[in-house]
């Protein structure tokens, strides 16, 4: 059991957590994952499974919030679903076969190249999401190389499907984000369940950070919905590139302990 000092930032950790996740449509495990090692001393890897179970409840809400307004491809979540809970498998069993040290050097640089264009590409509230057969098979394959990711990492994959769904298939930023929430929820709980059974997940740890995550998700949503969507992009840029840099750091700091 976490002791009440950590108990309190654990807390903190969550309300900054849900907070992000409602703001930018990701799962905060990007977060989560050095907060559960800075905070409880926990390893990469209990925290990497703590912190997908975390991604659950503070998701559900998130998708709530969206829904109501309409800004959630329930079509495309499904398929995005459908190949993450495939690669989550991968990725929980690769999590105790290989280091993640060079993942998070590749996945730092494909969020700084998003970054970027991110200010290239700056999608239309209106746009929608239309499913062919073309694009549906597009999203599987993404729902599986950001499952691998989730398993790998601990994170929702937010950061991978939220640039992906802008930048390559159209969509708004609304409805990214909204859709990449609700891909979560089933790819989540594919990971956590193996994550269970391998003992590599604190149950009270990440009660604390879910269930406090709930109560900022839906501000941070809201914040969401009223920027514009160059204000949300440049946002969504800063973040971006803020966490790369963090995965970069950590990553090589990392590799210079072998």
């Amino acid at each position: 059991m976490p002791s009440p000092k950590q108990s309190f930032m654990l807390l903190i950790l969550g309300l900054s957590a849900g907070f992000l996740s409602g703001m930018f449509g990701v799962g905060g495990g990007i977060l989560i994952v050095p907060g559960l090692i800075a905070i409880a001393h926990f390893s990469p890897r209990l925290a990497a499974g703590t912190s997908l179970t975390t991604i659950v409840p503070l998701a559900a809400v998130g998708v709530i919030s969206y829904a109501l307004t309409g800004h959630v491809s329930w079509v495309a979540s499904l398929l995005l679903a459908a190949g993450a809970m495939v690669g989550s498998q991968i990725g929980t069993w690769l999590l105790a076969k290989i280091s993640p040290i060079s993942l998070q050097l590749v996945f730092a640089a494909f969020m700084i190249f998003s970054a970027g264009m991110l200010f290239v590409a700056i999608p239309s509230r209106d746009a929608s999401l239309k499913i062919t057969f073309v694009i549906a098979v597009a999203l599987i394959v993404l729902g599986v190389a950001t499952g691998i990711l989730s398993g790998l990492l601990g994170v929702g994959g937010g950061l991978i499907v939220v640039p992906a769904l802008m930048l390559l298939f159209g969509a708004s930023d609304l409805v990214a984000k909204g859709t990449s929430l609700f891909m979560m929820i089933p790819t989540a709980l594919a990971g956590t369940i193996p994550n269970i059974a391998r003992k590599n997940m604190n149950l009270p740890a990440a009660l604390i950070v879910g269930l406090s995550a709930c109560i900022t998700t839906f501000l941070g949503s809201e914040v969401a919905h009223r920027v514009t969507p160059l204000v949300a992009n440049i946002s969504f840029s800063i973040f971006l590139v803020v966490i790369a840099v963090q995965l970069a750091t950590r990553a090589l700091r990392s590799r210079k302990k072998f």
